[in-house]
């Protein structure tokens, strides 16, 4: 199967990237499935019900989230009606939603998706996610052989760790939060997929998504500032996954970048 991955949508100006490219790529690439990280869709932070229908209408079939998975109060009440949206599964028991899906494909064959927060720098510190990990694999159905990670996280060794941890038991783990992609793609020794983090699909001409000068005066002059979401052309920030459906293995990853503002968008591997 064929999964494309999309990292932190940010905004306006990421939605409005997925809902022009994503309908041509599914096609050009021959998608089963596509997954985004959208705890940032709604202003920047947080989720609403319709910045998620949004994404949902341009052809993405599940959400994963982070730590801005409140930041809309509308969020509590509406993750509950939405099994596509999942917030970490390391929050608390009795925490409204789920931080596990099973998406079903039009071959038949099933995809779990799992998404996670990491603890080291990240707030609020949440449950260990690797005993999230395991307990959430411990439960999976038989009939589930593949099996996708999204770990929210700042600390790249902690990404990491956890790649190696579930190295042969998921298909890929792909990490996001920083907003910044890494070159580090690759598939382990027993088969998971494995990425630093994918990057934010959102407007490159900022500071992680958001208004330069708003976003200087915080850092330069020490002011407080309320950060908004940049304006321009936006690039979709991705991983395509090509995973055997029978072993639940990877059979390769590989970066995708797509720019507004190139007429004919390509799959680039570093």
């Amino acid at each position: 199967m064929n999964l494309l991955f999309i990292g932190d949508v940010v905004g306006h100006p990421g939605r409005r990237a997925i809902a022009c490219q994503l309908p041509a790529l599914r096609q050009r690439l021959k998608l089963d499935l596509v997954v985004a990280n959208a705890e940032n869709i709604a202003d920047g932070a947080g989720i609403t019900r319709n910045t998620a229908n949004e994404l949902f209408a341009a052809g993405v079939d599940v959400l994963t989230n982070g730590n801005h998975a409140w930041d809309k109060k509308e969020a509590l009440e509406y993750i509950v009606t939405e099994p596509r949206l999942l917030r970490p599964h390391n929050y608390p028991d009795g925490t409204p939603g789920t931080g596990w899906f099973v998406a079903t494909l039009a071959s038949g064959h099933k995809l779990g998706i799992l998404n996670l927060m990491g603890n080291v720098f990240m707030h609020p510190h949440l449950a260990c996610p690797f005993a999230a990990a395991e307990r959430a694999l411990a439960q999976k159905p038989d009939d589930v052989k593949m099996v996708l990670v999204d770990l929210h996280a700042e600390v790249t060794s902690e990404k990491m760790a956890m790649g190696w941890h579930l190295d042969g038991r998921v298909s890929a783990v792909v990490g996001t939060h920083t907003h910044v992609p890494t070159a580090d793609e690759r598939v382990l020794p027993r088969g998971t997929a494995y990425i630093s983090d994918v990057g934010m699909t959102g407007c490159y001409d900022s500071v992680i998504g958001m208004d330069i000068e708003k976003s200087l005066k915080r850092f330069v002059q020490k002011l407080p500032e309320r950060f908004d979401v940049a304006e321009g052309p936006a690039t979709i920030c991705g991983v395509l996954l090509e995973v055997n459906e029978h072993s639940g293995l990877c059979r390769s990853i590989t970066r995708l970048r797509e720019s507004e503002s190139v007429a004919q968008p390509t799959v680039r591997v570093a």
